[in-house]
Order: C-alpha cells, then structure tokens, then sequence
C-alpha cells in the first residue's frame, strides 16, 4: 500500500505543469505551442526568457525532489515508489491529455532524494555537457544514464533499479532528438545544429 500511495504522492506532484503556468503567468503563450510543445524549461528556453526558464528548471527539479523527501517522511520506504511517480507524472501529466516534459530536470530531483551525492554526478554530467556541447538533450541523456550507473556502484541498488527504469524512459522520450543528432539536424543552445 506504502508502494502504491508514493507513487500517487508523486505523480501528483511530478504533473504540476510549472513551466506552463509561468509561461502564462508571465504573458509569454501557451507553451505547448511553442516549440517542441513540451513543459519543460528547455521549451520554455525558446519563449526568449531565460528567466523563465531557470524557474521552470527550478520547480521542476524540486518537485521530484519533494515527491522523494514526503515519501521518506510519511510513506519510508517507498522513495523509489515517489520518485518514478514524479517522473511519470512530469512527463505524462493527465491534466494536459498526458503530453508533458521529457523529465530531465524532475530526474534530477529524484536523484538527488534518492541519494544525494547520485544527485550531484547527475548535475555535474548535464551542465558539463550541456557548457561543452550547447546540446540540451545530449546532456539530459547522459546524466540519466549516467545516474543508475552511480547508484549501482555505491551499492544502493532501489536507486539503480528505478534510476534505471527513468532512463530508459528518457531515451524513449527523446527518439525524435536521436533521430535529428543522427541526422545532424538537433539543434544547439544559442543557435546553428549538432
């Protein structure tokens, strides 16, 4: 039962659409028109606020997080349970007809409640890749399949266990960007393609 409310706890937490209520909040459209139409900070990266972007990046970062820390709270136990849950609900959110983020930045949160030091090889992969390739989902990639890799070598195998299972979903959720990195045509942070 513990399993089952961690994963509502988060899922209800992972589907608040931050990046669409600050985008509409702030004047800036309905993101899901902008863009790639995802909720996350690297569409709302588009609308030409940056700000924007670093609070969307933020929030969705600290609901996974959240969702982790409530469950070790009120739920011990079922942490793993929460952070798929966020994931889950930041990517598929059943308010927005299921259609959300690709989960990079609500990754990041689980990661680091579901170890911390996990949290920060995540964060130092993404932006020492994201500063060196200017490529959002290279980046977001790498440090999801980089995280499992770090839990499973510091012996906490519930973290590698559901840290893989995210991964294997980001990679899904990113095919289309797979499919533009192979043809050259994804295209790079401040302009031109990789």
């Amino acid at each position: 039962m513990e399993w089952i409310l961690g994963l509502l706890l988060g899922y209800l937490l992972g589907a608040i659409p931050f990046g669409l209520l600050i985008t509409r909040l702030a004047g800036a459209g309905d993101l899901r028109a902008i863009g790639s139409g995802n909720i996350g900070a690297t569409n709302v990266l588009r609308t030409g606020r940056k700000g924007l972007a670093a609070v969307t990046l933020l929030l969705d970062l600290a609901k996974g997080l959240a969702a982790v820390l409530l469950a070790a709270r009120f739920l011990p136990g079922a942490e793993p349970a929460a952070a798929f849950g966020a994931f889950l609900g930041h990517c598929f959110p059943v308010w927005l007809g299921f259609r959300g983020g690709k989960g990079v930045a609500t990754t990041a949160g689980v990661a680091f409640g579901l170890a911390w030091p996990v949290g920060l090889l995540y964060a130092f992969v993404w932006l020492i890749l994201l500063g060196t390739t200017r490529v959002s989902s290279v980046a977001g990639m790498t440090a999801a399949v980089a995280a499992p890799v770090a839990a499973l070598a510091s012996g906490d195998r519930d973290a590698a266990a559901v840290l893989a299972l995210i991964a294997l979903v980001v990679l899904v959720q990113h095919r289309e960007n797979i499919a533009r990195l192979r043809a050259g045509t994804e295209p790079r942070i401040g302009g031109g393609t990789a």
